[in-house]
């Protein structure tokens, strides 16, 4: 366990393990440390306490969904271009807790207008957005942020879309990954620690997410970042509904 000294902040990606994580000390900013844990709350409970944790994954759930989706998703894909299909169209929260697909996008047509059903790909992450959603609170959201990786990409990469693919046909696209990595060592990220063996459980694309999410936590931390809208609303449980870069 590293000592407590510093000022330490935490990049977040979901993975089939559970949730991995890029920690970095701003005292020591280019030794980086991965970590995989099975429960987000490992991440908000770790020691030391990290100031900043920039998570890939929704947080604020309205009840009703208007077009295009949340204010997050709408302001992230504008920016986006060909990148924009990464960003997810997440339904209400009472979609979120149903367990079964079909039940799912029944509850999201109800609960949307224009009715909209949800892709499967958002209903995979309908777990790890409850594990959040139970544990987020208005107080907790001053270290807790919601980020989205290509987001933060195009943020890392003077607000540019990035021009190759991270994946293709599902499968990792060699050269998208190497082109994030690139940037991310361009940012002061060590070359070997992103081109290590993830642990398993953890992708390469996941690694290299956290990665970058942790350069978002950083410059949140730091007030160099900005949410996505600027006017933000909050859900009926008072959660801020932004994603920051």
């Amino acid at each position: 366990m590293p000592d407590g000294s510093g000022t330490w902040v935490a990049g977040v990606d979901g993975c089939k393990a559970g949730w991995v994580a890029i920690i970095r000390n701003l005292d020591a900013p280019t030794d980086p440390k991965l970590i995989v844990v099975p429960a987000f709350a490992d991440i908000v409970g770790y020691t030391p306490q990290l100031s900043t944790i920039a998570v890939d994954m929704p947080i604020g759930l309205p009840d009703r969904i208007g077009p295009g989706g949340r204010g997050p998703e709408k302001a992230a894909r504008k920016h986006l271009g060909m990148r924009q299909s990464s960003v997810f169209t997440v339904p209400s929260r009472a979609a979120v807790y149903e367990d079964e697909y079909l039940k799912a996008c029944a509850t999201a047509l109800e609960t949307s207008d224009p009715p909209k059903k949800v892709s499967k790909q958002c209903f995979f992450l309908f777990p790890k957005i409850r594990e959040i959603d139970a544990l987020m609170s208005p107080e907790l959201e001053t270290r807790v942020h919601e980020v989205h990786p290509e987001l933060a990409f195009w943020r890392l990469n003077g607000e540019a879309e990035m021009s190759l693919p991270k994946k293709v046909k599902s499968r990792a696209n060699p050269a998208g990954l190497d082109q994030r990595r690139d940037l991310l060592v361009s940012k002061g990220l060590p070359k070997d620690f992103l081109d290590q063996a993830p642990p398993r459980g953890c992708g390469g694309d996941d690694l290299l997410d956290a990665a970058a999410n942790s350069l978002i936590a950083e410059r949140i931390l730091r007030g160099a970042a900005e949410p996505f809208p600027k006017e933000y609303r909050r859900d009926e449980r008072g959660l801020r509904m932004a994603i920051w870069a």
